[in-house]
């Protein structure tokens, strides 16, 4: 264990740039840092760090020394933290960054569950629908849909793995309007629309069989991402057809405020995505939430 101390020392110095400003990093005298890498140097029989009165640098040896090392202190850290959590379970704050679209009818449920499993965790949920870097803003995994996962990240099945978009109507705007037969016929009706903080508008895309379209409807009402609800009502008050998530609309559909619209045209996409940037020092609260995602029963969806 005093090789391990000596050894993160010198580590220390490596990284802050010589012996005060590890001392500053790890509360340790300088003269202690100092003695560490001595003590190494002598045990190895060559030297580590090149000293001045201004600065200290690696030698090649203290670097090859450096590159072996940090994996295998990290891999003791990784143990240490393993074995330290045995008897007791998880606890601390488990931050994730979620789009809107999950916050209805996909997490709520997840979340009570979880939080009932592990007392001792808390949930920070920041729902944003940008296409951002959720990590660089401080959490710690986030939920997306594929098409807008990081290319480098940890992806896990989180919900239905099937999805469906619909689009959807009330019986007194028909009435009024009539039903359109192809998404094209949309283009000669009042749609509501919903727009990504960006700026971009949400696609208005419909499948059948081998054929797909997409169009750019124009309506009464564009509303955020954010504000599903409103679109929604606006729909069930007769000012508009409005398309999104199918089991957003089904509550409307099946008691007949909305009717159907282009149902065999509805397309049908992949759920969304728990992920997370590194399986290597993850947080006890987001190790939790990942082993309890895996182990819930695969809901196919649609």
């Amino acid at each position: 264990m005093d090789e391990v101390r000596d050894l993160r020392l010198f580590l220390a110095a490596a990284r802050h740039g010589g012996f005060r400003g590890a001392a500053r990093a790890t509360s340790v005298p300088a003269s202690t840092v100092s003695e560490a890498v001595r003590r190494l140097e002598d045990r190895l029989g060559t030297r580590l760090m090149n000293r001045t009165t201004r600065s200290v640098a690696l030698t090649a040896a203290g670097t090859e020394l450096m590159s072996r090392v940090v994996p295998l202190l990290d891999g003791l850290d990784s143990a240490f933290d393993a074995v330290a959590g045995f008897g007791r379970g998880p606890s601390g704050t488990l931050r994730l960054n979620v789009p809107g679209a999950v916050t209805r009818t996909i997490l709520p449920p997840i979340a009570t569950q979880f939080l009932r499993a592990y007392p001792e965790v808390s949930l920070d949920i920041t729902v944003d629908d940008g296409l951002v870097d959720i990590l660089s803003l401080g959490a710690d995994a986030g939920i997306r849909y594929g098409e807008t996962l990081a290319q480098d990240a940890i992806a896990v099945p989180i919900g239905p793995r099937l999805q469906r978009a619909a689009a959807a109507a009330s019986p007194d705007y028909l009435a009024r309007h009539g039903t359109p037969g192809h998404p094209r016929d949309l283009l000669a009706h009042a749609c509501i629309r919903t727009r990504f903080p960006g700026g971009a508008l949400t696609e208005w895309t419909f499948e059948k069989n081998d054929e797909s379209v997409t169009v750019e409807p124009t309506g009464p009402l564009t509303i955020s991402t954010q504000a599903a609800e409103f679109a929604i009502g606006t729909a069930i008050d007769g000012l508009g057809i409005v398309a999104t998530f199918e089991d957003w609309l089904r509550p409307a559909m099946d008691d007949g405020r909305l009717v159907p619209v282009l149902e065999d045209w509805w397309p049908i996409f992949e759920g969304p995505f728990l992920y997370y940037s590194s399986r290597r020092h993850m947080p006890p609260p987001l190790r939790a939430f990942v082993d309890f995602i895996k182990a819930l029963p695969r809901d196919a969806g649609v």
